[in-house]
């Protein structure tokens, strides 16, 4: 149980994610942001992950509020399995997740948070272009709608499906591990 509270946390890190299909790199939309453009929001929404574990199947969800500026982030989450608020923070040279019932704990980078925290790692640096409705520099490979909206992006066996309402940035995305491992996030732009 403590490990999935500890993969639920992380996951909002990674909002964790995503084993795509390979397609080939194709241009991206005039109503997308530039790729190399700093990255800037405020979002909130919900968080639910489902892990494979030897015990089976455990899963969980927590509410969040995301703040990103350029590589920096800090994410709320309230909700997440029991383990009361959680504050995720980077400031571009070291990331922090503290809670009351794991204490502060600190790494180099979110992935190494993500590591530390739950032994496992998950393409976290991609998450805040996925956000947005950006594929991430580091990628393997994405597919766009006839809109010109990114449909599906992959990275080291992870890949994230993106579905959009009536805007640009995508509602919601699902994000999945060729292990099994399952990540939703709804998200609500500010």
């Amino acid at each position: 149980m403590k490990n999935i509270r500890l993969i639920l946390t992380a996951c909002a890190l990674t909002g964790v994610l995503t084993a795509c299909q390979s397609v080939p790199n194709t241009p991206i939309a005039q109503t997308t942001a530039l790729p190399n453009a700093p990255i800037k929001f405020t979002t909130t929404g919900k968080i639910g992950i489902t892990a494979k574990t030897a015990d089976g199947t455990q899963g969980g969800s927590a509410f969040y509020a995301w703040a990103q500026e350029g590589e920096r982030f800090s994410i709320d989450l309230t909700g997440a399995l029991g383990i009361g608020a959680t504050q995720i923070r980077y400031n571009g040279t070291t990331a922090t997740l503290e809670s009351e019932r794991t204490g502060l704990i600190e790494a180099d980078s979110p992935e190494e948070l993500l590591l530390s925290a739950t032994g496992w790692y998950a393409p976290i640096s991609q998450l805040p272009y996925w956000i947005v409705g950006r594929n991430a520099p580091s990628d393997d490979s994405k597919t766009l709608d006839t809109n010109g909206r990114l449909t599906t992006a992959s990275n080291t066996g992870w890949t994230a499906n993106f579905e959009y309402d009536k805007h640009q940035r995508p509602s919601r995305l699902r994000i999945t591990h060729q292990d099994g491992h399952r990540v939703v996030m709804t998200i609500t732009h500010q």
